[in-house]
């Protein structure tokens, strides 16, 4: 039997969503004058709630105009390692170090599954041992440039457990010869706490509460 915890990042993991905060911290780094630009993020923001856009095209407008159209591994790797440290040391949940610390003592393999882009979920993920990163992922160019489009789809909700499901096959884990344990603080992830064996409603919002009462869900405040 393999045993695998399952972990979202932003609100599960970290006290805060990550993403703005990215892409705020890379323009102070890279371009101070792309901050000027923000308020169009906001604009972008109010088109997402009036569904004239979607996740994949907010976050693409949002990095383009902050961060530019391509980066270099390099580039990239420099803006995602510094946002990562001060993350890591100053915005991850006491609650959550302690549990994943628990779980891996028990045996578990830690793995994040985020939405977030993998260029910096990755370099968190790392400062908590955690090895196994589901994420986002960045189209890039011929040169191996970092685009602000893309890869495939966005790793939210029902597509979250398809790319878990995915990785687990790769890694050559059966479904039927693992334990799971999932933790998230949203209802996107639904589908993956109740696909779990053991499901985790963390620091969860309104409709995660009430689904996880329905549900017989563990709730969790680690905030």
């Amino acid at each position: 039997m393999r045993y695998l915890a399952i972990y979202d990042m932003d609100k599960t993991i970290t006290a805060a969503p990550t993403w703005t905060r990215f892409l705020i911290a890379a323009a102070k780094r890279r371009a101070p004058w792309r901050l000027a630009l923000f308020p169009a993020v906001g604009v972008a923001g109010l088109g997402y709630l009036l569904k004239l856009t979607d996740r994949v095209g907010l976050k693409q407008f949002s990095q383009r105009l902050l961060l530019g159209g391509a980066l270099t591994p390099a580039e990239m790797a420099a803006v995602a390692e510094a946002f990562a440290e001060h993350e890591a040391t100053h915005g991850v949940l006491h609650g959550a170090r302690e549990r994943i610390a628990a779980d891996r003592a028990q045996g578990y393999r830690i793995v994040m599954a985020t939405a977030s882009h993998g260029y910096y979920a990755a370099a968190i993920a790392r400062r908590l041992g955690i090895d196994d990163v589901i994420a986002t992922e960045a189209k890039r160019d011929g040169q191996g440039r970092i685009l602000s489009l893309i890869e495939g789809d966005n790793c939210y909700g029902p597509v979250k457990l398809q790319r878990i499901e995915s990785w687990m096959a790769g890694q050559g884990i059966p479904r039927g010869s693992a334990h799971i344990r999932a933790y998230s603080d949203h209802v996107s992830d639904a589908p993956m706490l109740a696909w779990a064996d053991e499901g985790y409603a963390v620091n969860a919002h309104g409709p995660l509460q009430k689904l996880a009462v329905e549900k017989g869900w563990p709730l969790f405040d680690w905030r």
